[in-house]
């Protein structure tokens, strides 16, 4: 699998794709930063009148709705639905939904207008998708959630929406409904800076851009786990941050080849 995911990393290099990114102005710098790292081109345009025109634009869309507002709800919609129209790669991020019944309403009913090229949420927001009982607290993943849970819900989620599903956590899970992937890369220090999952959702935007199948969402993972984990450090998180952005800028064909702990197994069996 490292060759794929090498692959898509050169060809993402080589074709400079424009990320027309709808997030939030907590993150927008980490992610706006992390696409420029891997050889993307980013565009944080927000504004309802205007994102039309530039999600027409560009070779793929990441939608995020952390830090929700109503005219980014607007946008979203608006967004997604150019990008539908002229089939332009997008993915979702259903940031918060486990906490917030506003997003988890918004979501759903996105769903039903909408097919996105994937969907994206750590374990807790994955798991509020599928059960409408399911809340926590805050946007951090429930720890009490098993892999092995989540890996039935995304199948089927998948499968009910006929598209991919990554679920963030401590090892992140991706499937199409049929195959069921597994990367064990990241360490817990990517979770000390804010934005990292945001991140992780514009790395995927930025390989669907050159790559529509699985292996983007892949890379993506592989990617910023193994870049994690060449930068943890015990100087503190600011020097954390720098390093990873330092390590997404120039990860080496080699060290994916080296650090990467996947796992591939059939979805059926969920």
């Amino acid at each position: 699998m490292f060759r794929q995911i090498n692959e898509i990393r050169r060809k993402t290099v080589d074709k400079n794709p424009l990320i027309h990114c709808i997030t939030n102005p907590i993150s927008i710098n980490q992610c706006a930063n992390g696409v420029l790292a891997v050889g993307a081109r980013p565009m944080m345009a927000e504004h309802p009148l205007e994102v039309e025109q530039i999600t027409g634009a560009a070779d793929a869309l990441v939608l995020n709705i952390a830090n929700i507002t109503d005219a980014r709800m607007q946008s979203v919609q608006i967004s997604a639905r150019t990008a539908q129209a002229n089939n332009i790669p997008f993915i979702i991020d259903a940031v918060g939904i486990s906490c917030s019944s506003l997003r988890r309403s918004f979501i759903k009913n996105f769903l039903k207008s909408f097919k996105p090229t994937a969907i994206k949420g750590n374990y807790s927001e994955i798991c509020a998708l599928h059960d409408e009982t399911y809340t926590s607290a805050g946007v951090d993943t429930d720890e009490k959630l098993k892999r092995e849970d989540i890996s039935k819900i995304t199948v089927r989620l998948a499968q009910k929406y006929s598209t991919m599903v990554l679920a963030s956590g401590k090892t992140d899970i991706i499937t199409d409904g049929k195959t069921i992937i597994y990367i064990n890369n990241g360490v817990p220090q990517l979770a000390q800076i804010t934005g990292t999952g945001c991140l992780l959702g514009m790395l995927c935007g930025c390989y669907l851009a050159v790559d529509r199948s699985i292996n983007a969402l892949v890379t993506a993972c592989a990617v910023l786990g193994i870049s994690g984990e060449l930068s943890q450090t015990q100087k503190g998180n600011g020097t954390f941050y720098v390093n990873l952005m330092d390590s997404l800028s120039v990860l080496k064909d080699c060290q994916i080849e080296k650090l990467l702990r996947i796992e591939v197994k059939n979805g059926e069996e969920f």
